[in-house]
């Protein structure tokens, strides 16, 4: 199955790994990794996850507290944004619209 980052997914990446990395230098290259990997997994496990805000699939990361969130269409699975988990649920809800 085909997998899709979005840019807003992109730009959602690229945030995380500047946050991880003013951290710990090298660590924000380990989150991308990390994300980019569970991304990857979907090839095998898009659909099994649970539907969130009605409309979209989540993946929570297996290292980060974060959620991807994607769509299936046709033959492609489609990563509309990374977001953290720790931010309040209204607005996740409100950048998934």
């Amino acid at each position: 199955m085909k997998i899709v980052v979005t840019n807003a997914a992109r730009e959602n990446i690229i945030e995380g790994f500047r946050f991880y990395e003013e951290q710990v230098s090298g660590l924000g290259q380990y989150y991308r990794e990390s994300i980019y990997s569970d991304i990857d997994s979907l090839e095998i496990y898009a659909g099994v996850h649970e539907i969130f805000h009605g409309a979209y699939y989540r993946l929570i990361s297996k290292n980060f507290p974060f959620a991807i969130y994607h769509k299936i269409e046709e033959n492609a699975v489609l990563i509309h944004a990374v977001l953290d988990c720790r931010r309040h649920p209204d607005r996740i809800k409100s950048r998934l619209g």
